[in-house]
Parts: C-alpha cells; sequence; structure tokens
C-alpha cells in the first residue's frame, strides 16, 4: 500500500484522488512508526521550505523518514515542496537545512536574469535526462506537465537527473536516486501523463 505523509502542507486531497482513479490503495499516516512500516512513500508539498522542514522535525516525521528511506531502503516519491526539501538545503525565507538525500540546493528563480514571470505556473515540456528512467516509462521526451512554484532545485550531480524544465533557465524537473523519486511538477495535475508517472512509481520494484 502507498503512504501519502500528511505534515499539514501537502496537496492531498488531489493526490488522493488520482491514486483512487488509477485504482491504487494508499493511506493517509503522519505517524513516525506508520512511515516506517510502509511499503512505499509519497511526500507532497505546498507553501514554505523552512516551515515544512520545521513541521517533519516537531513531528518526528524527519528521522522517521531517514530510517525508512535510508536505512529500509523504502522507495519515496517527492512532489513539488515534497521534492525541493529531499535537496540539502533552501534558500527560502533564509538558508534552511533539507533532508540532504539529493546533492543540490534549492533557490529563488532570479527575476533579473530572466525577466520571467514569478512564480512558474501552468504546462510546461519536461526534457527526460536519463536512460531508463523509471518515473517516465512510457513517456515521449518533451511532454507537458504542471508545475507551481517560485523556488527550483539545482542539482549538483548529473546522475540524479531523471528531467529538465526550461523557463528562464534549466532547472531540474525530476529526480531518480535508487530508491528515491522526485518531481518539481505535479503529477496529480498533470492529466494523462502525471498519471503514468504516479504509475510507474508505484509499479517500481527495484
Amino acid at each position: 500500500m502507498v503512504s501519502i505523509i500528511d505534515y499539514g502542507m501537502g496537496n492531498i486531497q488531489s493526490l488522493s484522488n488520482s491514486l483512487r482513479y488509477l485504482d491504487i490503495q494508499y493511506q493517509i499516516i503522519n505517524e513516525p512508526q506508520a512511515i516506517i512500516d510502509s511499503a512505499k512513500l509519497i511526500l507532497p508539498g505546498v507553501g514554505s521550505f523552512r516551515k515544512a522542514m520545521q513541521n517533519l522535525t516537531e513531528t518526528g516525521i524527519r528521522d522517521a523518514l531517514h530510517e525508512a528511506v535510508l536505512i529500509k531502503q523504502i522507495p519515496i516519491l517527492g512532489i513539488c515542496l515534497g521534492m525541493q526539501m529531499l535537496a540539502e538545503e533552501s534558500t527560502e525565507d533564509g538558508k534552511t537545512a533539507g533532508l540532504g538525500w539529493v546533492k543540490g540546493k534549492v533557490e529563488h528563480f532570479s527575476v533579473d536574469e530572466t525577466n520571467i514571470k514569478i512564480p512558474h505556473i501552468g504546462f510546461n515540456s519536461v526534457s527526460v535526462a536519463c536512460n531508463n528512467s523509471v518515473l517516465f516509462s512510457g513517456i515521449p521526451d518533451l511532454s507537458d506537465f504542471y508545475f507551481i512554484h517560485s523556488y527550483r532545485m539545482q542539482c549538483d550531480l548529473n546522475d540524479d537527473i531523471a528531467g529538465t524544465c526550461q523557463y528562464g533557465t534549466v532547472f531540474t524537473a525530476a529526480i531518480e536516486r535508487n530508491n528515491i523519486f522526485g518531481t518539481q511538477f505535479h503529477p496529480e495535475k498533470s492529466q494523462l501523463n502525471g498519471l503514468t508517472v504516479l504509475r510507474s512509481f508505484v509499479k517500481w520494484r527495484g
């Protein structure tokens, strides 16, 4: 069963609707032990990086995630802010440490350099950046996905990048590293392409 982690800052209803549509069994959890006992984890997120990390720490979820993902090797999918928290740090609301599972940091789009509207909202094409991608299996290159964000992740290691997107600058749109996955876009709002990503993650057996 897939476990959606509820730490007070995720778009859980839309994600639940998508999993039901795919006929995927899921549960919504917020207890550390339930996280450790899960088969697969989804970490959604909307809002402030600093507040999200504070919530994970104060509830004990952060420690449970480390045990579940790094020790037990339970697959996890971070979505939007959930993906950003997988990085080492973010500059949102001042420098804040993330979970540190993916080398790199999260920074604001630079309006001065790119002359673009912030936040980045709407459908945009994603370039698949790795061969044999789990998340993009069966999805053509440059397919569209739905984004809404003002901060973006920049990975230090190209091997962690599963997909990129162009919005003023090229940024990381998806990551894959062993049992750790993430999408900056919202698969639950990305129509058929997004449903395919969710299905691929759930079906992956390592």
